[in-house]
């Protein structure tokens, strides 16, 4: 009998980890990093939920820090098993974990900072340089569609997942002599789009027992495109950012996001349908993911300039060092700003808005998913007063969106990845999606015939024993986190009720009013 517990990645779309016990064999399929509001966010600096010690082996699916992000801190705490990814990923890891290492040092090394001063204990860093190098030395290279085996009675498969280089989806088949014979599950990893640049669709086997399938965008649909209409939605909005006369900032995911821009981009410089522009990849992170995507450039699929050609235009200007970065805040317009994170809440993207996002002739535009409790959530959501660095600052820049660069399945390409492996004979877990798009999925799948009765949305933590044909949880094996706080908890209602205090303030008539609006405040915290 196997057992699965889902210690992240249920009921949000982070910090994604499936814990397997199976026949004597203790592994994870992922060991991702908690993004989001606070709350979540703060669950990377407690314990796992089970000893890493007791580890025998891991195997991600991907690069992204979402389900990678936390493989340092495990060896941290004393794992030294083998690490299993794809040639690719295992490249794009080696620094991407010191990427991480270094911020979790510096966010450290911040914090205890603050701590000193107030007379507090100093912080630790979750991981450090040393834990991601030793890390990546535990990595094991597999290419896709190869058994190979980690354990006795078990082996695994890699299968494209199209969502971005080096991506894949697990197979796990027990074999003769184990309790679990003959048991095949699937994890979907996250799965990519029909229409994708670099990667073919998804491809996994059918007939399966049971399926753990993420489910990002499981509650929506994008619009129909290709890959020449979205360039060409892409040239719109760069040249009617470029004629509004400022720069134009879009927050980017350093691995493959900012590849795809600036592949779509130097298709348009070279087709002239671009001009008067000049494209600043402002990342570290992204420009080593970049180098990456180079040395696999002669695999990738649906690239529309020579591969020697490849992020090579003579416009792009790829920034390395902080006073280069700084640099460009002395551009006022004309600028094609990529930066990172996505999501606005770390990086070199925070100074990037500070310096545009109160200029109404600059353009922010947004081409990813954004987390609830990020900062690029807040500024999607329309607000017109956003805090960045501890500071107020208008918002007066036109914010835009393109959604078809998104490297996620929507709703029907997941449902019918889904009944593409049809049958499944046990049951299917719906992770890595928040509950409406789970239930968006679910809804969708039972719609076009899948039972009802074989589909699961996991809570946090939750465990289940898996059969052949039937499931049966055994509940949470830990309470890290309420699920109500997942998407939206006190900090960002806070943060809320203070920009919208600020607002009150400053559009009040006279200073009396403000006097009178603050007067009512403390009477209600006394009361």
């Amino acid at each position: 009998m196997a057992q699965l517990t889902f210690c992240g990645a249920a009921g949000t779309v982070t910090g994604s980890c499936s814990l397997v016990n199976a026949d004597g064999a203790r592994f994870l399929v992922d060991c991702g990093m908690f993004q989001g509001n606070r709350t979540v966010r703060a669950l990377n600096a407690e314990p796992f939920p089970f000893d890493p010690k007791s580890i025998d082996f891991v195997v991600l699916t991907h690069a992204h820090i979402d389900h990678s992000g936390l493989v340092p801190k495990l060896v941290k705490h004393g794992y030294r098993g083998p690490i299993y990814t794809t040639p690719a990923t295992a490249d794009l890891l080696e620094f991407m974990m010191l990427d991480s290492a270094a911020i979790q040092e510096q966010d450290a090394a911040r914090q205890t900072e603050k701590n000193l001063r107030r007379g507090l204990e100093p912080v630790e860093p979750i991981y450090g340089a040393e834990d991601a190098e030793r890390a990546h030395s535990q990595i094991r290279t597999v290419d896709y569609e190869d058994w190979f085996e980690p354990a006795k009675h078990a082996r695994f498969r890699y299968w494209n997942a199209g969502h971005m280089l080096g991506s894949a989806s697990v197979e796990v088949q027990f074999g003769e002599g184990s309790p679990d014979a003959g048991l095949r599950l699937l994890f979907s990893g996250d799965l990519g789009p029909d229409e994708k640049a670099f990667h073919p669709e998804p491809d996994a086997p059918e007939g399966l027992d049971y399926v753990i399938c993420e489910s990002t965008y499981g509650n929506r649909e994008r619009d129909d495109y290709t890959l020449e209409s979205r360039r060409a939605a892409l040239r719109t909005e760069l040249v009617e950012g470029i004629e509004r006369g400022g720069n134009i900032v879009i927050p980017s995911f350093a691995v493959e996001r900012s590849q795809e821009l600036l592949h779509d981009i130097g298709v348009l410089l070279q087709e002239k349908a671009l001009q008067r522009a000049t494209v600043y990849l402002d990342s570290p992170l992204a420009r080593k993911a970049t180098e990456v995507f180079i040395k696999y450039a002669g695999d990738l699929q649906d690239v529309d300039l020579p591969a020697k050609q490849l992020f090579r235009d003579k416009r792009f200007r790829i920034v390395s060092s902080v006073e280069e970065s700084i640099a460009i805040n002395k551009i006022k317009k004309g600028a094609i700003i990529i930066s990172a994170s996505g999501m606005c809440d770390a990086g070199r993207i925070k100074h990037h808005l500070k310096n545009n996002i109160w200029r109404p002739e600059s353009t922010v535009l947004f081409v990813g998913y954004q987390a609830p409790g990020t900062l690029g959530h807040v500024i999607t959501s329309g607000k017109k007063l956003v805090r960045i660095h501890g500071k107020d600052y208008v918002v007066r820049a036109a914010i835009r969106k393109i959604g078809n660069y998104s490297a996620h399945a929507d709703q029907s390409e997941l449902a019918d990845w889904v009944l593409e492996r049809s049958p499944v004979l046990g049951g299917l877990f719906l992770n890595h999606g928040e509950q409406d798009g789970r239930i968006g999925l679910r809804d969708t799948l039972v719609g076009r015939g899948f039972p009802q009765e074989k589909i699961y949305l996991p809570e946090f933590d939750e465990s289940f024993e898996l059969v052949a044909d039937k499931v049966q949880s055994k509940g949470r094996v830990a309470h890290r986190v309420d699920d109500a706080m997942l998407e939206r908890d006190w900090h960002n209602e806070f943060a809320a009720f203070t920009l919208e205090l600020a607002d009150k303030l400053r559009s009040s008539k006279d200073d009396e009013s403000r006097r009178e609006l603050i007067r009512k405040l403390a009477t209600a915290l006394d009361a």
